[in-house]
């Protein structure tokens, strides 16, 4: 589903389709078979992504939750302005990384 180039150090996981509900459970699935399956930090890149609901969210949470317990970091870069503008009102960015699109 999701673009992923892994690193040395980190997976760079690139969904290139809006984190909404309708794709939420496969997304779902597939980070936590990189978090279990893969050692190092994981970047969530949202370059081409233009929304987030609310179950989009949440696995972004989860995701962030699940590397944490195993001392590992989430990275969310390239966000869109109004997403970031949202994970910042949601005070997302104090719990994980949150990069916005370069200009």
């Amino acid at each position: 589903m999701s673009q992923i180039i892994k690193e040395e150090d980190r997976i760079l996981v690139i969904p290139g389709v809006d984190i909404v509900a309708s794709m939420a459970n496969d997304f779902r699935t597939e980070l936590q078979n990189l978090i279990q399956e893969n050692s190092g930090d994981i970047h969530l890149d949202l370059a081409g992504v233009e929304m987030v609901d609310s179950v989009g969210i949440g696995v972004i949470i989860a995701t962030h939750n699940s590397l944490n317990r195993k001392g590992r970091k989430l990275k969310v870069v390239n966000v869109a302005k109004d997403i970031y503008s949202l994970f910042s009102t949601m005070r997302l960015d104090r719990h994980f990384s949150v990069e916005p699109l370069a200009s």
